[in-house]
């Protein structure tokens, strides 16, 4: 075959000049952008690696982003925290100086001043925010938490960084945890508040009304007779004319009552043991301990962590006429029988008592105190424990007994069932078919009412006149009919209440539809309600004051030949002390007002007979400050613990750019070294090519 000059330009120059070029261009491009490849037909195995890697990085960057967000809130919440515990330290220094007596009162009140502003200070810090967004409201970030009354808005809702693949740190504290969070392993305290004297210190002779000398506080180891006094001075030692009438709710939500009878020579001591074995207490098993303080006043704290259910109340009776023959008239089944006796001592050694039975003292354990209707400081007398009124500020009336679940120690709510708080070892056992409610009181038009509610198995009723004429109270299933005792709810409790409370009963016995419409009516007129603390309110609308009294009881209460009542709505209580519920502001309130009112224990004949007591307060305030710890400590593991994520997030980042530059970016020093290859092959074929092309006919002869 003939080799022709095309031949050679085509074998020699044109393929291998296209070749080569496209490789010069290839890495010139390859330089120039710092990339090995820019499209998927350059390595199809490397392009699909970088995609992957990029999409990691997308991911790591978000990761980062989130966290980063978190930490600015958590590190913010550890700076007020800070600001929380140096002014919670500072406010219990000023309580223990405000209880030495070397204090006047100008000086407790200057104190108690410096508090009351650093309560100010504390409702600032609650309502911290950043760019708009409250730090203590949980998710609710644009509500404010913390209203003037220390009432807290927002929720419990945590906020989460994701920091991870299936990984999720909550960043925030919300104010339902820092406010009224829950310390499973305290155990709750209370206190009687009225103050127990030695009258055989006041009066030597009980016959004479001389007195002797100043009243001082009972101690442990006084006798019973030395505490509720006598009309003689002869020391009974074979009669128990003393009885004591004891109602509570023990650690386990419990209700009981017990009736314990003591001879004149018994000690106190006595007296809180039989009180310890009334709430379970046995020589082997402590549930309660039962104790005096300095005011002569009962102290019982649960030894069972976490319960907030533990409550007490006692009154004593005693019949100075009694000598072992007889009727002892401080002996009664009904406690509303001693509303016939004298409850001040003087009195009766005076011979100024203008009781039925001047010769019956009743001694009350437990005091209310302001008396809405009076509208003063008037100490309210309430013998039976829960057949107490709702106290009453301006258009609202409030319970003070916080409903509990039996399992857990979760406050209720409207859609909980009566049968989830009740104690429903009393009644009918395992049910509460068979128990009657009573409410009493008057309307919001001052008209007096009183309604018996039935909880039935066949479904629930109340009435007007004592069980004549039966309105029956309707579940919201469909069909529509009377709600089953178990299956009842606050909220339909509530409707019922709400009905009598606005004067607004369904027209008919027995329709759904009447019902509902009084339902509606009554809501129009008023707002009844369960507290954040569980506690049942009720608010008049469009009213600054109302006419409205209510007491809820069950109807057995204050009679000691029955059970117990199944359960309490509202009573003449102990003081709480010590709970595992917190209520940060309304407890700040309680230890400064125990300041401004002089007071270094609780007692009911002050001007505030529900005042806590400076040395109870710094109890208080010790809880609050190890609340607080807690909860900064919390919020410090949550801080470090993004601090870890940013930096693994960084060492990711870092790590997987590394690995993406391996896989897609140019090594420029080998590309140099190829680009310099390449010349010096394309310019030795340029000159062969050369060579070639001045070859004449005689070379190839």
């Amino acid at each position: 075959m003939r080799i022709t000059s095309s031949m050679y330009y085509k074998t020699l120059y044109a393929d291998s000049n296209s070749q080569i070029n496209q490789k010069m261009f290839d890495v010139n491009k390859q330089i120039a952008s710092g990339l090995a490849i820019q499209y998927a037909s350059d390595d199809v195995s490397a392009f699909t690696e970088t995609m992957r890697l990029d999409n990691e990085l997308v991911t790591i960057r978000q990761i980062k982003k989130s966290t980063e967000s978190g930490y600015k809130i958590s590190n913010q919440t550890d700076v007020i925290l800070n600001d929380f515990e140096e002014s919670i330290g500072r406010m219990r220094t000023l309580l223990i100086q405000s209880a030495s007596d070397t204090n006047d009162t100008l000086s407790r009140s200057a104190i108690a001043a410096e508090m009351r502003g650093l309560e100010e200070h504390f409702k600032n810090l609650a309502n911290t925010s950043i760019n708009g967004q409250y730090l203590f409201s949980g998710s609710a970030i644009d509500v404010k938490p913390i209203n003037d009354d220390g009432t807290y808005n927002g929720n419990n809702v945590g906020l989460k960084a994701f920091v991870g693949s299936h990984n999720e740190q909550q960043y925030n504290l919300s104010g339902a945890d820092l406010f009224l969070g829950e310390e499973v392993l305290r155990k709750r305290e209370i206190v009687s508040n009225v103050v127990n004297f030695n009258l055989s210190s006041a009066y030597a002779d009980f016959t004479s009304a001389t007195a002797s000398a100043a009243k001082r506080a009972v101690v442990s180891s006084d006798t019973i007779r030395d505490m509720m006094g006598d009309s003689d001075n002869v020391v009974d030692t074979v009669n128990a004319k003393h009885i004591f009438y004891l109602r509570g709710t023990k650690t386990d939500g419990e209700s009981f009552n017990a009736k314990i009878a003591m001879r004149d020579d018994e000690t106190i001591d006595d007296l809180l043991k039989r009180i310890g074995d009334a709430f379970g207490n046995k020589p082997d098993l402590q549930f309660v301990n039962v104790s005096l303080n300095g005011n002569g006043e009962i102290v019982i704290q649960d030894k069972v962590n976490g319960s907030s259910k533990l409550d007490f109340h006692l009154v004593g009776a005693t019949d100075y006429n009694y000598a072992g023959v007889g009727v002892n008239s401080a002996d009664v089944t009904n406690i509303t029988a001693l509303d016939s006796g004298e409850s001040n001592f003087d009195k009766i050694i005076l011979g100024t008592s203008t009781a039925a039975n001047p010769n019956l003292f009743v001694k009350e354990f437990m005091r209310l105190g302001q008396s809405p209707a009076a509208g003063g400081a008037t100490n309210i007398r309430a013998l039976n424990y829960d057949m107490v009124e709702f106290d009453k500020n301006g258009a609202k009336l409030s319970a003070n007994v916080p409903q509990v679940l039996k399992d857990g120690n979760a406050f209720a709510t409207a859609s909980t069932k009566l049968s989830e708080v009740a104690d429903l070892s009393k009644g009918t056992a395992g049910t509460l078919d068979g128990t009657q409610f009573t409410l009493s009181g008057l309307d919001v038009n001052g008209t007096a009412f009183k309604v018996q509610i039935d909880l039935q198995a066949g479904g629930s009723t109340f009435s007007l006149d004592g069980g004549v004429t039966n309105y029956s109270i309707f579940n919201v299933g469909t069909p529509r009919s009377a709600v089953a005792a178990d299956d009842m709810t606050y909220k339909q409790l509530m409707d019922v209440v709400n009905m009598a409370l606005t004067d607004s009963y369904p027209l008919t016995t027995n329709d759904p539809n009447t019902y509902d419409a009084a339902v509606t009516n009554a809501d129009n007129a008023g707002n009844l309600y369960l507290s954040y603390d569980g506690k049942i309110q009720f608010e008049q609308r469009n009213a600054s004051y109302t006419k409205a009294t209510l007491a809820i009881y069950d109807s057995n209460s204050g009679d000691f030949s029955a059970d117990a009542s199944v359960m309490t709505f509202n009573s003449n209580k102990a003081l709480t002390i010590q709970d595992p519920k917190t209520d940060f502001f309304k407890t700040l309130d309680q230890i400064i007002t125990a300041v401004e009112n002089h007071q270094n224990y609780p007692d009911a004949d002050s001007a505030d007979a529900l005042s806590v007591g400076i040395q109870n307060a710094i109890s208080m305030v010790d809880s609050l400050q190890d609340h607080i710890y807690k909860a900064h400590a919390l919020v410090g593991a949550r801080s470090n613990s993004l601090t870890k994520a940013m930096e693994r997030t960084d060492l990711l980042e870092v790590s997987t750019m590394s690995l993406r530059s391996s896989v897609v970016d140019t090594d420029l020093a080998k590309a140099s070294l190829t680009l310099t290859q390449l010349t010096t092959n394309y310019q030795a074929m340029l000159s062969t090519v050369g060579k070639v092309s001045k070859l004449s006919l005689l070379n190839y002869i």
